[in-house]
């Protein structure tokens, strides 16, 4: 199946996966260095295609099929793409941020209050590049990063890739969790109690910095940063139609 394309102003392309339906539109948002192909989004999509939801999910600039060089990403530039990914729905939108795309979908929600019907948050990620990520790499990585702009990085799942000094100092734009973060819609926190790369204790702070109507966190007591196992896959699920069914 082809991928739908949204063409962004400098020509850059985001490739996404579209589901008519009713609405509010269900936008998934991936994490760093995932795709729209993963257990989660997939799964999302074929909940969407049984319950007759409308759903979206797509790639992030320099991730996956869309286009864009992997060392100029950024925060900034990921968030931009996911307001414009907002903009290019008609009505309402219920994002779906996983990780990173957790950061990603609150920054977008912020943009777009008037379109936000609620957002279900899986192990989300705000900050990470300064709190989760930048402490924990060793220190000459650090060192290479600062000294040179950039560090090669190994990784035996996905394949070994670049951290660039650009997007940890970018992403010092779009901190969230130094005040409060104001949502008018629901939102509803899935997050493992075992995730190592993003601590369940990062999520608390997160629920306890979200000033709104309705924030519900789930500590999930054997789950991991995937949240990928039939039970989580129910349980995003069950997110996702609870609040579409009080939007």
């Amino acid at each position: 199946m082809p991928h739908h394309i949204l063409h962004r102003p400098d020509g850059e392309r985001i490739a996404f996966r579209r589901v008519d339906g009713s609405g509010p539109t269900v936008l998934w948002v991936g994490g760093f260095r995932s795709d729209m192909e993963g257990t989660k989004a997939v799964a999302l999509e074929q909940a969407a295609r049984e319950r007759g939801w409308a759903c979206v999910r797509y790639d992030h600039f320099a991730h996956g099929a869309s286009s864009g060089d992997w060392k100029a990403a950024t925060v900034g530039r990921w968030r931009d793409d996911a307001v414009a990914m907002i903009d290019s729905i008609e009505g309402p939108v219920l994002p779906v941020g996983s990780s990173m795309g957790g950061w990603v979908a609150l920054l977008a929600a912020l943009a777009r209050p008037e379109k936000l019907a609620g957002l279900v948050l899986v192990a989300p990620a705000p900050d990470f590049t300064e709190r989760l990520m930048w402490p924990s790499l060793p220190d000459h990585i650090r060192q290479a990063i600062l000294r040179d702009g950039e560090a090669d990085m190994p990784d035996e799942g996905l394949g070994p890739y670049v951290l660039t000094r650009a997007m940890f100092e970018e992403a010092r734009n779009w901190l969230l969790l130094d005040g409060p973060i104001r949502l008018d819609a629901p939102v509803h926190i899935l997050q493992g109690k075992q995730d190592e790369p993003v601590p369940w204790r990062h999520a608390l702070t997160l629920a306890e910095r979200i000033e709104g109507p309705d924030v519900r966190l789930d500590l999930i007591q054997n789950g991991d940063h995937r949240l990928s196992t039939p039970a989580d896959l129910a349980r995003l699920i069950e997110a996702v139609a609870r609040l579409r069914a009080t939007a």
